[in-house]
């Protein structure tokens, strides 16, 4: 039963009406350095943005950001430095995932299909090395087991590629959201609309709608270029 609110809940993303401020394709070429810190040093980029995330203020952490079961029963409010630690490096991939999903529900932003499209081929790719090495330990045979590494390599640089584009996405984020890529940065939102997995729809925070036009007239017209003809009054006679 929860399982299902919480696919119904996260399938209310597909709803939202912004964009992310860079696609995961142009993150290489448009911040290579920031790209190269979090695909070598990604625990490292994964604690720095969700406490970016977060404000600064890790009395608002919560495990994986409240998107998992156990989140709120691992003594974060004790020692939330040492529980997102423990987070980044052993829950890498939840880590990630997380601080993208508190971004997405705090300024509405939905995926678009290519970065869906990579992220899917991700997790495909990772689902197929798992099942060759399974079929190589079962059947013996020495091409399967190398075929079976090959992947396996192929689908750990792909996924180290991802996180790091991903996290990369986030930084851009968060900092057209403080303001570095206009004059006036986003106040900080209370703490109880950091994390809406438990809302059934989205508070209007975050980025403004888009504008798309001044509507026309009643009944889909546009405005008369001249004016209508003016008749004379009753009983007139020339």
């Amino acid at each position: 039963m929860a399982s299902q609110q919480h696919l119904e809940k996260m399938q209310l993303r597909q709803n939202y009406r912004n964009l992310w401020h860079t696609d995961l394709i142009t993150t290489i070429h448009r911040h290579p350095l920031y790209c190269c810190f979090a695909l070598w040093c990604g625990p490292c980029a994964s604690y720095m943005l969700r406490k970016r995330a977060l404000y600064d203020d890790m009395s608002r952490y919560t495990c994986c950001a409240g998107y998992m079961p156990c989140s709120g029963r691992c003594g974060e409010s004790k020692c939330p430095e040492f529980c997102l630690c423990t987070e980044v490096f052993l829950c890498f991939g939840n880590s990630v995932a997380s601080t993208r999903f508190l971004l997405q529900d705090e300024f509405n932003i939905q995926t678009t299909k290519c970065d869906n499209c990579i992220i899917g081929f991700m997790f495909c790719l990772n689902q197929i090395a798992c099942i060759f090495s399974i079929v190589a330990m079962i059947v013996g045979s020495d091409e399967i087991q190398e075929a079976s590494q090959i992947l396996s390599c192929l689908a750990d640089m792909v996924y180290c590629t991802v996180c790091a584009c991903m996290q990369t996405q986030h930084k851009v984020e968060m900092d057209k959201r403080d303001g570095k890529f206009g004059p006036q940065p986003m106040a900080v939102p209370p703490v109880q609309q950091m994390s809406r997995i438990d809302q059934p729809i989205p508070p209007a925070a975050g980025y403004p709608p888009a504008a798309y036009g001044q509507p026309y007239p009643a009944q889909g017209y546009p405005p008369a270029a001249y004016p209508p003809p003016q008749y004379p009054p009753s009983g007139y006679s020339r």
